[in-house]
C-alpha cells in the first residue's frame, strides 16, 4: 500500500471524485462518485444495479482521481483494487450522505440495495505541475 503524502492530502475531502472502472467491453467507465477518506483508503457506496459496480464485481482494478477545484493543475490519482461489501443497513451510505447533506437511500429505488468500495491504493501519484 502507497500512503498520500502530506502535500495532497487535503485532496482526500474533496467533494467530488472520478472512480474509473473496467466495463465488459475492456473499455474504461469513468464516473462522478462521493466519498470519504479512511487514512490513506477511499470509501464510496455504490447502487448495486449501477454499471460500475457490476464492473467492479467483475474485476477490482479501479482508479480513483481527484481534481483540485481550485488549481487545475493539481490532482491525486490512486490506483487499486476495489474491496466490495454489502451495506445492507445503509450504515455507510448514512455516514457519506452527512458529508453532502443529501440522504442517500432517496437516491435508490424500490428493491435495490448498497455497497460499500473500499480502495486501497497501490499506487498513488500526486500531480502538482506548477511545482
Amino acid at each position: 500500500m502507497q500512503t498520500v503524502p502530506e502535500s495532497h492530502h487535503d485532496l482526500l475531502s474533496s467533494t467530488v471524485a472520478t472512480l474509473a472502472t473496467i466495463g465488459p467491453d475492456g473499455r474504461p467507465q469513468l464516473s462522478a462518485v462521493w466519498f470519504l477518506h479512511d487514512g490513506d483508503d477511499v470509501v464510496v457506496s455504490l447502487n448495486t444495479s449501477r454499471q460500475k459496480t457490476k464492473n467492479l464485481m467483475r474485476r477490482p482494478q479501479c482508479n480513483l482521481f481527484i481534481l483540485d477545484l481550485a488549481n487545475p493543475y493539481r490532482y491525486l490519482e490512486l490506483r487499486g483494487d476495489a474491496h466490495v461489501t454489502p451495506d445492507d443497513d445503509y450504515a455507510f451510505a448514512d455516514k457519506l450522505g452527512a458529508k453532502y447533506s443529501a440522504n442517500v437511500r432517496a437516491l435508490d429505488g424500490p428493491g435495490e440495495s448498497r455497497v460499500i468500495v473500499r480502495i486501497r491504493p497501490t499506487r498513488v501519484n500526486a500531480v502538482n505541475m506548477l511545482g
